[in-house]
Protein backbone atom coordinates (compact mmCIF):
# COMPACT_ATOMS: atom_id res chain seq x y z
CA UNK A 1 0.00 0.00 0.00
CA UNK A 2 1.56 3.37 -0.89
CA UNK A 3 1.03 7.13 0.82
CA UNK A 4 -1.55 8.24 -1.37
CA UNK A 5 -3.28 5.13 -0.41
CA UNK A 6 -4.55 6.85 3.26
CA UNK A 7 -6.60 9.25 4.64
CA UNK A 8 -7.44 10.77 7.62
CA UNK A 9 -10.87 11.24 9.42
CA UNK A 10 -11.55 12.52 13.06
CA UNK A 11 -11.69 10.03 15.70
CA UNK A 12 -15.34 10.85 17.38
CA UNK A 13 -17.29 8.90 20.35
CA UNK A 14 -19.06 7.36 17.24
CA UNK A 15 -16.37 5.27 16.30
CA UNK A 16 -14.64 4.63 19.84
CA UNK A 17 -15.80 0.90 19.63
CA UNK A 18 -13.80 0.81 16.71
CA UNK A 19 -10.47 2.44 18.11
CA UNK A 20 -10.98 -0.02 20.82
CA UNK A 21 -10.96 -2.84 18.65
CA UNK A 22 -7.53 -1.36 16.71
CA UNK A 23 -5.69 -0.93 19.98
CA UNK A 24 -6.34 -4.34 21.03
CA UNK A 25 -4.33 -5.47 17.48
CA UNK A 26 -1.57 -2.80 17.86
CA UNK A 27 -1.14 -3.68 21.56
CA UNK A 28 -2.10 -7.47 21.63
CA UNK A 29 0.58 -8.68 24.93
CA UNK A 30 -1.38 -10.29 27.45
CA UNK A 31 -0.06 -7.64 29.98
CA UNK A 32 -1.49 -4.82 28.70
CA UNK A 33 -4.85 -4.52 29.28
CA UNK A 34 -6.43 -2.55 26.06
CA UNK A 35 -8.81 0.42 26.22
CA UNK A 36 -12.65 -0.51 25.71
CA UNK A 37 -14.47 1.65 23.48
CA UNK A 38 -16.18 3.44 27.14
CA UNK A 39 -12.49 4.62 27.42
CA UNK A 40 -12.07 5.95 24.04
CA UNK A 41 -15.31 7.70 24.38
CA UNK A 42 -14.67 9.51 27.86
CA UNK A 43 -11.67 10.55 26.94
CA UNK A 44 -12.77 11.93 23.28
CA UNK A 45 -15.36 14.01 25.88
CA UNK A 46 -12.67 15.50 27.20
CA UNK A 47 -11.90 19.35 26.38
CA UNK A 48 -8.33 19.16 24.25
CA UNK A 49 -8.71 15.73 23.48
CA UNK A 50 -9.02 14.86 19.82
CA UNK A 51 -8.22 11.79 17.33
CA UNK A 52 -7.84 11.02 13.85
CA UNK A 53 -8.29 7.51 12.38
CA UNK A 54 -6.46 6.08 9.71
CA UNK A 55 -8.31 4.89 6.50
CA UNK A 56 -6.89 2.45 3.90
CA UNK A 57 -8.78 3.96 1.21
CA UNK A 58 -8.81 1.56 -1.15
CA UNK A 59 -11.13 -0.89 1.10
CA UNK A 60 -12.43 1.83 3.42
CA UNK A 61 -10.90 -0.14 6.06
CA UNK A 62 -9.76 1.94 9.57
CA UNK A 63 -5.86 0.53 9.71
CA UNK A 64 -4.54 3.21 13.00
CA UNK A 65 -5.40 5.86 15.25
CA UNK A 66 -3.55 9.02 17.18
CA UNK A 67 -5.25 10.11 20.08
CA UNK A 68 -3.95 13.31 21.47
CA UNK A 69 -4.57 16.08 24.48
CA UNK A 70 -3.88 19.69 23.91
CA UNK A 71 -3.93 22.45 26.42
CA UNK A 72 -2.50 25.66 26.34
CA UNK A 73 0.75 25.47 24.38
CA UNK A 74 1.70 21.98 24.91
CA UNK A 75 -0.22 18.65 23.13
CA UNK A 76 0.86 15.13 24.43
CA UNK A 77 0.25 12.14 22.28
CA UNK A 78 -1.65 9.61 24.25
CA UNK A 79 -1.72 6.70 21.67
CA UNK A 80 -0.94 5.78 18.50
CA UNK A 81 -0.68 3.23 16.79
CA UNK A 82 -1.54 1.26 12.99
CA UNK A 83 -2.19 -2.67 12.90
CA UNK A 84 0.84 -4.81 12.27
CA UNK A 85 -0.20 -5.93 8.13
CA UNK A 86 -0.62 -2.09 7.72
CA UNK A 87 3.25 -0.94 8.90
CA UNK A 88 5.89 0.48 6.94
CA UNK A 89 3.66 1.72 4.33
CA UNK A 90 3.48 5.55 5.74
CA UNK A 91 0.61 4.94 8.20
CA UNK A 92 1.88 6.54 10.76
CA UNK A 93 4.00 9.49 9.32
CA UNK A 94 0.04 10.75 8.06
CA UNK A 95 -1.28 10.11 11.13
CA UNK A 96 2.01 12.29 13.01
CA UNK A 97 1.44 14.77 9.84
CA UNK A 98 -1.89 15.34 10.57
CA UNK A 99 -1.65 15.70 14.25
CA UNK A 100 1.42 18.24 14.27
CA UNK A 101 -0.76 20.28 11.90
CA UNK A 102 -3.65 20.25 14.01
CA UNK A 103 -1.75 21.12 16.96
CA UNK A 104 -0.20 24.15 15.93
CA UNK A 105 -3.56 25.18 14.74
CA UNK A 106 -4.51 24.88 17.95
CA UNK A 107 -1.76 26.99 19.35
CA UNK A 108 0.67 24.20 20.92
CA UNK A 109 4.00 24.76 20.30
CA UNK A 110 5.61 21.81 21.65
CA UNK A 111 3.96 17.95 21.37
CA UNK A 112 5.45 15.71 23.57
CA UNK A 113 5.17 11.46 23.76
CA UNK A 114 6.19 8.50 26.02
CA UNK A 115 7.47 5.26 24.33
CA UNK A 116 9.26 2.34 25.45
CA UNK A 117 13.18 2.64 25.94
CA UNK A 118 13.49 -0.79 24.04
CA UNK A 119 11.03 0.23 21.18
CA UNK A 120 13.70 0.80 18.21
CA UNK A 121 11.69 1.63 15.77
CA UNK A 122 9.18 4.01 17.25
CA UNK A 123 12.37 5.78 18.79
CA UNK A 124 13.77 6.06 15.29
CA UNK A 125 10.66 6.95 13.76
CA UNK A 126 10.13 10.02 16.19
CA UNK A 127 13.83 11.02 16.05
CA UNK A 128 13.23 11.63 12.35
CA UNK A 129 10.75 13.23 12.86
CA UNK A 130 12.19 15.89 14.96
CA UNK A 131 11.48 14.42 18.88
CA UNK A 132 14.42 14.56 21.27
CA UNK A 133 14.50 12.94 24.59
CA UNK A 134 13.62 15.25 27.64
CA UNK A 135 13.31 12.92 29.78
CA UNK A 136 13.07 8.92 31.37
CA UNK A 137 10.92 7.69 33.24
CA UNK A 138 12.51 4.28 34.91
CA UNK A 139 10.32 1.55 34.89
CA UNK A 140 6.97 2.75 33.28
CA UNK A 141 5.90 -0.01 31.29
CA UNK A 142 5.03 -3.81 31.88
CA UNK A 143 6.59 -6.56 29.97
CA UNK A 144 4.41 -9.16 31.61
CA UNK A 145 7.13 -11.71 33.91
CA UNK A 146 10.23 -9.51 32.19
CA UNK A 147 11.55 -6.79 33.95
CA UNK A 148 10.26 -3.45 33.75
CA UNK A 149 10.89 -0.85 30.58
CA UNK A 150 11.56 2.25 31.46
CA UNK A 151 9.47 5.00 29.32
CA UNK A 152 11.24 8.27 27.43
CA UNK A 153 9.43 11.35 27.20
CA UNK A 154 9.90 12.68 24.01
CA UNK A 155 9.35 16.69 22.71
CA UNK A 156 9.29 18.26 19.06
CA UNK A 157 8.75 22.10 19.25
CA UNK A 158 5.70 22.75 16.67
CA UNK A 159 5.97 25.37 14.00
CA UNK A 160 3.07 27.69 13.10
CA UNK A 161 2.55 29.00 9.45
Amino acid sequence: MQRQDWRTEPLTTTRSDDAAALYRLFFPQTWERPWSGSEFSALLATPGCFGYLLIDAVHDWARGLILLRAAADEAEILTVGVVPDSRRHGGAARLLEQAMADCAARGAQSLFLDVAEDNEPARRFYERWGFTTIATRPSYYARGTASRVAALTMRRTLSHK
